[in-house]
């Protein structure tokens, strides 16, 4: 019985949160066919302005982490974060119905970081007297960066390549035997063309301009005094946004609803065990914590609420968000924050 209460008050808790209570009530706006809308322009300036504070706050705590200590589970979570994205490549990205530019932005989102979850699995922690490394919060960017890139990036070139082929097509019906639709040499310049616009693109350049302001300048004043008090006031209109969007979007998961619920449901506990393996990696390398290995296996079964969205959102704007957005939030997180006392056990018992 405590355990249904506990699942039953998790669940709530989340539904209480800013990011899934300002996207249902979006949603429940698109549903009522209200005519609420954000000039273009506000929210490219809102999702700027958020992904410069997660920057600069993940970029802070890079500067104040001892870098030797921290370079190998540094490199542990961008390998976690990139392997993520890769799973979800092979598995939810191809399954039969499921759009691959949709798959692989849930998978983005899987692949990086809840700031929320990390925070209770802190709380956790702090509640059971297990100690952790001070850099943890460190952690953060290396593995959403790396998230999150790697899926605009494949989502962009799985659709260049699909672009490709259909041209391609079109001229040898046109012209004949002499067409060339391709080979590995453009092949090559495309990944290499979409990788520089991937960094130019907007979301992913305000995210790692601020993490290098946070990390090689001061700009804490301006950080507590101008983007801090605005970041959940503008976080809500955001999911407001995305919330209208994903309802006007719905019709076109009711065939592969399933699938994303399944994934959803297991996904955390997959790759929560993925972080776990290289956090065990670290504690023999480098005498990583049992706590810091619990909060990187946190940080792996979360999906991102806060830096993800907006990137996906900017990057991938063909994305449907009822997909990645339903599936982080909505399962993904209430299911990760579930799956700590089990990390929280098995650390105990491993290490």
């Amino acid at each position: 019985m405590d355990t249904i209460i506990m699942i039953g008050t998790t669940i709530l808790d989340q539904f209480q949160q800013p990011t899934l209570s300002f996207l249902i009530a979006g949603m429940m706006l698109a549903a009522l066919g209200s005519r609420f809308e954000i000039p273009e322009p506000v929210y490219k300036f809102i999702v700027i302005l958020l992904l410069l504070k997660v920057g600069m706050g993940a970029g802070i705590s890079v500067r104040s982490a001892n870098l030797i200590d921290l370079i190998v589970p540094a490199l542990g979570a961008t390998a976690v974060g990139i392997v993520i994205v890769l799973i979800g490549s092979v598995t939810l990205a191809r399954h039969r119905g499921v759009s691959q530019v949709d798959g692989l932005a849930t998978a983005g989102l899987f692949g990086a970081v809840s700031a929320s979850t990390l925070a209770a699995g802190m709380a956790i922690l702090d509640d059971n007297g297990m100690a952790y490394e001070g850099f943890i919060g460190a952690l953060y960017p290396f593995m959403d960066i790396a998230a999150l890139v790697t899926a605009i990036t494949m989502a962009k070139l799985a659709a260049a390549r699909r672009a490709v082929t259909v041209s391609g097509g079109a001229g040898v019906i046109a012209g004949g035997p002499t067409a060339k639709p391709g080979n590995a040499g453009t092949n090559g310049g495309m990944v290499r063309d979409i990788l520089v616009d991937t960094f130019q693109s907007p979301a992913i350049s305000a995210l790692i301009a601020g993490l290098v302001l946070g990390a090689f300048a001061q700009p804490e004043t301006v950080y507590h005094s101008f983007y801090e008090p605005l970041f959940k006031g503008l976080l809500s209109i955001l999911m407001l946004i995305m919330g209208m969007e994903a309802w006007s979007r719905l019709s076109e998961l009711r065939k592969v609803a399933h699938t994303y619920i399944l994934y959803g449901v297991t996904a955390p506990f997959i790759h929560g065990l993925i972080g776990f393996g290289v956090g065990l990696v670290a504690h023999e390398l480098t005498g990583f914590s049992a706590g810091g290995v619990v909060l990187l296996s946190v940080m792996a079964a979360s999906s991102s609420d806060i830096s993800g969205p907006p990137t996906i959102r900017a990057a991938l704007p063909e994305a449907n968000a009822s997909a990645y957005l339903g599936t982080s939030t909505g399962l993904g997180t209430p299911v990760a924050i579930l799956s700590i006392p089990l990390f929280v056990a098995l650390a105990e018992a491993l290490i």
